[in-house]
């Protein structure tokens, strides 16, 4: 395969293989310092009603007691812009000086009032002086212009107040809502995300105003870790300064989804040394968000030293677009395969069959049979503790290899090797067999399995610079034209559940986002627990976030998606409440996206890639979409589920709930 990529000069980030975060200039927030040498900064969103100043400051008090230092709050007309200035009055009253931001979006007066005001302005570029209607056209290079040039009369009067107010700029492009002209040019692509931006630093750049930071947020952690890795290189390309990078995945959704698809999409970055400030956007109360942001970020804080890992002379992954690395077929893994999910059972003697629900295989002993849930892991690994009784015929079982040799059924279990024992094992199953190995043994290794088409790599690392080089040695298999499948082994031992999330989306998620990696297998081989219902405990959550991990990295859609806005002032109905009934009657739709929007800021445009969208249009009403076409307007919100029920039933992707 030709590298893509032949120079680090070329690249986003300062090193692939050894920690160093991206150098950016400082940006002042109220003298919150954003970039620079300055430790990443912790920020998040109100959701009470902008009008609702003592609702608003007591929300505010309770997020900047969970950790969040900068606090946004969303002016959608002047009148919200203006209460900012009670809001903030209450606040210093009160003994906190936490800086605000003022989230814009359609009006460009009410930004130029809130920049008069707070600390910070964002604005949108795909709305702040475009409207949206979904319509392809036509530009001639003058025709662009002209349109550039009406954006600048637009945008210098906020560029001029912030210039002279000393208020910094939040430049935030996402991927749902880039304007028409945008698409019409460059597609619905992170190249437009980035341009979109771009255009509106150039006029800030022009009137030498640079308290700037970018965003590149989408639902799609794909395309949102593809955007900020290409804005990087266009700034650097382009002559501009090295602006600081607001990280977020905008409607990551609730609970365990929310925060794996955060991870996935902000530790992918964090990993490269890439964001200054992180934004978590779950739609729960806001004080839950900067925690789960400051988790992320906290693992960065002692990640130097660690050990070398082998430079990358030529780089042949494409970090700017989604290419799955080219894989031989091995029994079930690699090829056209989705990544597969091994669930570690291994500390558990003599499990029974109703224990082995936890990997989402469900025993029915009335009929002697089984069933499988969209969570059903694909093999589970025994160990040295083989299974007792006969597998549903959706699982295998994978076991030590000298416990398979002892085994009487070497058909229908499969072994696991370590490097010495394979080496000099003459013993192999004749289908799959698995290699488990660290990552600094992958030269060693190749030589071994070059042509060996039985066999499926387990790939662990010791280095607590893990992702890299996990990464490296997925290289070291390019470089050398070695197209074996690779699971990714990881263990977290003694962690809470919220850091096993984060760490194994961050870890296997930053991989899978670049094609590598055709299994993940979360070890309990570090646990010391030996409580057997939290072993147990342990061994659901395993299989559960490795599923969660694939479905966030757009690897393996197993389960109902819903992209769902966090709340926040402009929100038109009880967003936890909706998202929690929608989820209740459709999250067994497989592999379907639904989009559950506050209003139409977070509309059409936000709901991205949705098969199904329902957003919030007047209070107490809904506006319902199948994909970006408008289905039915103006539901009362007390019919609308029913209704989009009705609508998915009518495309065909509907079928009955098989509950277990």
């Amino acid at each position: 395969m030709e590298p893509i990529i032949k120079s680090q000069d070329q690249l986003y980030c300062n090193s692939l293989t050894s920690y160093s975060r991206r150098k950016t200039i400082p940006v002042n927030v109220g003298g919150v310092l954003i970039g620079g040498d300055n430790p990443i900064v912790v920020q998040s969103m109100t959701t009470v009603d902008t009008m609702d100043t003592q609702g608003s400051v007591e929300q505010c008090i309770r997020m900047i007691e969970s950790g969040c230092q900068l606090i946004r709050i969303t002016a959608p007309s002047i009148k919200e812009a203006e209460n900012l200035k009670n809001i903030k009055d209450e606040l210093r009253k009160r003994g906190y000086s936490t800086p605000l931001v003022a989230d814009i979006h359609f009006t460009p007066n009410a930004a130029e009032v809130a920049a008069k005001i707070v600390e910070k302005v964002r604005i949108n570029p795909g709305n702040y002086a475009d409207k949206k209607k979904f319509e392809v056209i036509e530009y001639t290079d003058e025709s662009y212009q002209e349109e550039l040039n009406r954006i600048r009369e637009r945008f210098l009067p906020l560029v001029k107040i912030c210039k002279e107010h000393g208020t910094a700029m939040r430049i935030g492009t996402n991927h749902g809502s880039l304007s028409d002209r945008i698409m019409s040019r460059y597609g619905d692509t992170p190249l437009g995300m980035v341009e979109s931006a771009l255009e509106f630093l150039r006029i800030c750049e022009d009137e030498n105003y640079h308290d700037i930071v970018i965003s590149m947020k989408s639902s799609n952690t794909q395309v949102m870790v593809q955007a900020y890795r290409l804005l990087v290189q266009k700034l650097v390309e382009g002559g501009f300064k090295p602006y600081p990078l607001h990280l977020g995945v905008t409607e990551a959704g609730e609970a365990e989804d929310g925060r794996i698809k955060s991870a996935v999409g902000i530790g992918t970055l964090l990993e490269d040394g890439l964001g200054d400030t992180v934004r978590v956007s779950l739609t729960e109360d806001p004080e839950f968000e900067a925690p789960v942001a400051k988790a992320l970020i906290d693992r960065y804080s002692k990640r130097t030293p660690h050990a070398e890992i082998k430079k990358i002379e030529e780089y042949p992954i494409h970090p700017f677009d989604h290419e799955k690395r080219h894989t031989y077929e091995v029994f079930n893994f690699g090829g056209h395969h989705v990544p597969r999910v091994i669930t570690d059972i291994s500390k558990i003697e003599k499990i029974s069959e109703k224990e082995i629900k936890q990997t989402g295989h469900f025993y029915l002993p009335e009929l002697d049979k089984w069933k499988m849930n969209d969570q059903g892991c694909d093999f589970v690994f025994s160990g040295s503790n083989p299974i007792p009784f006969m597998l549903p015929n959706g699982m295998k079982e994978i076991q030590y290899a000298e416990i398979w040799k002892q085994q009487s059924d070497q058909i229908n279990k499969f072994p696991l090797f370590n490097l010495d024992e394979y080496a000099n094992s003459s013993d192999f199953h004749l289908e799959l067999n698995f290699l488990e190995i660290f990552d600094t043994e992958i030269e060693e290794v190749i030589p071994i399995i070059a042509d060996r088409k039985d066999t499926v790599l387990i790939l662990k690392t010791s280095n607590k610079h893990a992702m890299p080089a996990l990464r490296r040695a997925f290289v070291s298999l390019m470089e050398s034209n070695t197209e074996i499948p690779v699971v990714v082994k990881i263990a977290y031992p003694d962690q809470d559940h919220d850091l096993t999330m984060l760490y194994a989306a961050t870890d296997v998620g930053g991989l899978l986002i670049d094609g590598l990696g055709d299994g993940i297998f979360i070890s309990l081989e570090k646990e010391n627990q030996t409580d057997r219902q939290e072993i147990l405990d342990q061994v659901k959550l395993h299989n559960s976030v490795g599923f969660g991990v694939l479905q966030a990295a757009r690897t393996r859609m197993s389960k109902t998606e819903y992209i769902s806005c966090p709340s926040c002032g402009r929100t038109l109905f009880d967003l936890q409440e909706t998202t929690a009934m929608i989820r209740k009657r459709t999250d067994h739709l497989k592999g379907v996206k639904i989009g559950i929007m506050g209003c139409i800021v977070n509309g059409p445009g936000e709901m991205a890639d949705a098969d199904y969208g329902y957003v919030g249009s007047g209070k107490g009403k809904i506006t319902l979409y199948k994909g970006k076409e408008v289905m039915k307007r103006s539901v009362p919100s007390e019919r609308a589920v029913d209704e989009l029920i009705e609508i998915i039933k009518e495309d065909g992707m509907w079928n009955e709930s098989d509950s277990i």
